[in-house]
């Protein structure tokens, strides 16, 4: 942390969901979400050698509706819309003031080869802050191999990033990416910032390599950097108290996906 002193996170998430077609390229689904996430503070001098805050949950849900379009000129194009609510929390925060809430709205391009371009936009009512967050949609071929795409889900923390993959023979994949990062979360009532509102923001750059078991399961491995980083601390109306950058922080991380 710049003025001295350094921290750590530790996190765990848990995603679960479901979906299914209506028919003509609709679609609909539901999503839940949950992390928890342990700080560990060590000095941190700028925060007057007090923690700002400790450990910290989300859970939530998402329902993603996409629509299929096919008159004309709309050919292979579709819409989503995906409603979520949300609640971040320091441990002790007030539930009732944890709440995030908002959605995405997409359009893609699905293209004859199977490539699919497109675009969206996230619009978020954040603990005490009106957030907005454009980002790419993409899943573009490049060769038998190569392949650009979306590594991360998009919603209330930010963007879906871009990743460039590389599929080997093995069953392997080796990919590159980058996205930004932005958390939002209620304090405590009995913290440093009673009822105040933390945040931390980055740009993590990852190298992923990933394992398939077959067509349903695989296993994702990540290292990489955080770079861009901030802390910050408000007051319970989203005014800011102090905010200290850290220097680019390693990480390093692993997930478990199967479907049914």
């Amino acid at each position: 942390l710049d003025g001295g002193g350094d921290y750590s996170a530790k996190s765990v998430i848990v995603f679960a969901g479901m979906s299914g077609s209506f028919g003509d390229g609709n679609r609909a689904g539901v999503t839940l979400n949950y992390s928890h996430t342990d700080y560990s503070f060590s000095n941190p001098t700028y925060f007057g050698g007090t923690a700002p805050w400790d450990a910290v949950q989300r859970y939530g849900m998402s329902v993603p509706l996409s629509f299929g379009l096919s008159d004309g000129w709309s050919d292979g194009w579709s819409v989503g819309l995906t409603p979520s609510v949300d609640w971040f929390r320091e441990t002790g925060a007030d539930m009732g003031d944890s709440l995030a809430w908002g959605g995405i709205v997409s359009a893609t391009k699905r293209f004859d080869d199977g490539n699919r371009l497109g675009f969206g936009v996230t619009m978020v009512e954040r603990i005490e802050e009106t957030s907005v967050f454009p980002f790419l949609l993409v899943d573009w071929r490049i060769g038998e191999r190569w392949r650009l795409l979306n590594p991360l889900p998009a919603g209330p923390t930010g963007g879906a990033g871009l990743e460039l993959d590389y599929r080997f023979d093995s069953g392997w994949n080796l990919g590159l990416g980058a996205a930004w990062r932005n958390t939002r979360f209620r304090l405590s009532t009995d913290g440093a910032a009673p009822n105040g509102v933390g945040e931390e923001q980055g740009v993590p750059v990852f190298l992923r390599a990933t394992r398939a078991f077959g067509e349903q399961t695989s296993l994702n491995l990540y290292a990489g950097l955080v770079f861009g980083g901030k802390l910050r601390v408000e007051d319970s109306s989203g005014h800011e108290l102090k905010e200290v950058d850290f220097d680019p922080a390693p990480l390093f991380g692993a997930t478990f996906l199967t479907r049914f």
